[in-house]
């Protein structure tokens, strides 16, 4: 009898430390979400999915300023981001979309590195500061930021190279307009989006030297009521085209396709089916290969020889969206023309003379504006009315 007493208080407490180390699993593996962020968790793969590099698959963090389905910069992030998921099927990915601030972002980052993140990709502009204050004090983990500046022994930065985009839809818009007013609305006169403007015009001016950019600020990333604004009163002062620098293209598009006017898409290629029948052509960022690239390093032991990644069309890191079904043949085909010159080096976007509004001469003819240069560009180029302050 007492054997059987044995037996069953044996039973009993196995199935009692069963339990605890089942709810303890469970406890740990739910992450209560921070009030500015929504979080989404890829699953591994099992430990038979095959990978390149002998390392162990890390769990990776992804940091997005808005939301991932906004047909612009945040849903180009995030599908780069995913393509590492389908190029690594071991990896875990972690997401937070909106994180709007520097706060939201460090709480965000701090909960992916307590849930094991050895990688941090951080997309929001203003997730840069954060990231660096971060990398300092876990230097076990690889943080990476797109369109940054700061680099650090465990932080380094990868971009899209867009002016050379920018420059052939502008050869495209200075084609298409009839009034000779292209409207550009942009987020704020950050250097960067100055460059943006000025390869623009510069392709507007190479095919139509009377037509003008017209450049607005709603100061704001995602700002849609503004957005919406800001592009109905270039259309009233007369542009026929709109273009954009803000996170989502869609407020800008649908507004311009609203009113007959013709619109170029940038930051995502999706945004193409908000204008079915005025869109022009557009860019979008495609840099699912080189963020699998750099996990992959991570993988290896091997990152960090690189620790500023930019890379445009030629190297796969852009890409340009198909032509409206009203954009006629001379203008694809001028585009193509550019295009193929750009990727030779005969045709060089930034190679002077260059002058600005005021008729300065910012590059002088033969010289060319360096890329470390472009983060200082404080001019806009004849040609584009706005200012650049």
């Amino acid at each position: 009898m007492k054997k059987i007493y044995v037996v069953i208080s044996i039973v009993i407490c196995t199935l009692m430390l069963l339990s605890a180390c089942a709810s303890k699993t469970a406890a740990t593996a739910t992450t209560a979400a921070t009030a500015t962020t929504v979080a989404t968790v890829t699953t591994a793969a099992t430990a038979t999915t095959a990978r390149v590099g002998a390392g162990p698959c890390p769990i990776i963090g992804a940091t997005y300023g808005g939301y991932i389905n906004d047909a612009g910069y945040n849903q180009a992030m995030h599908e780069a981001v995913m393509a590492i998921k389908t190029n690594i099927p071991c990896v875990q990915i972690i997401e937070a979309e909106n994180v709007y601030d520097e706060a939201g972002a460090i709480t965000t980052m701090l909960n992916m590195i307590s849930q094991g993140a050895k990688m941090i990709i951080a997309t929001g502009f203003s997730h840069q500061g954060p990231a660096y204050a971060l990398a300092q004090k876990y230097p076990d983990v690889i943080f990476e930021h797109a369109g940054g500046w700061l680099v650090r022994d465990n932080m380094g930065n990868f971009f899209g190279n867009p002016p050379d985009g920018w420059y052939l839809m502008g050869v495209a818009a200075g084609m298409m307009t009839q009034s000779n007013k292209i409207g550009f609305v942009a987020n704020s006169p950050l250097s960067w989006t100055l460059v943006f403007v000025n390869a623009f015009e510069l392709g507007v001016q190479s095919v139509n030297p009377d037509a003008e950019t017209i450049v607005t600020y709603t100061f704001s990333w995602g700002d849609s009521a503004k957005e919406a604004e800001v592009t109905n009163s270039l259309i009233n002062q007369g542009a026929d085209v709109i273009t954009m620098h803000v996170d989502s293209p869609i407020t800008v598009i649908t507004t311009a396709e609203s009113r007959g006017v013709y619109s170029i898409g940038f930051q995502n290629l999706a945004a193409q089916k908000f204008a079915p029948e005025y869109w022009i052509s557009g860019t979008g960022f495609t840099l699912g290969d080189k963020l699998t690239w750099l996990a992959q390093e991570v993988i290896d032991g091997t990152w960090g020889d690189v620790k500023s990644l930019h890379c445009g069309l030629a190297e796969g890191c852009m890409a340009i969206a198909p032509f409206g079904p009203r954009v006629p043949q001379k203008v694809k085909d001028m585009v193509a023309e550019k295009e193929a010159a750009i990727e030779t080096g005969t045709l060089v976007v930034f190679m002077g003379p260059i002058t600005d509004q005021d008729g300065t001469v910012r590059i002088a003819k033969g010289e060319v504006l360096a890329e470390a240069d472009m983060s200082t560009v404080d001019w806009f180029v004849k040609g584009v009315v706005g200012s650049p302050k």
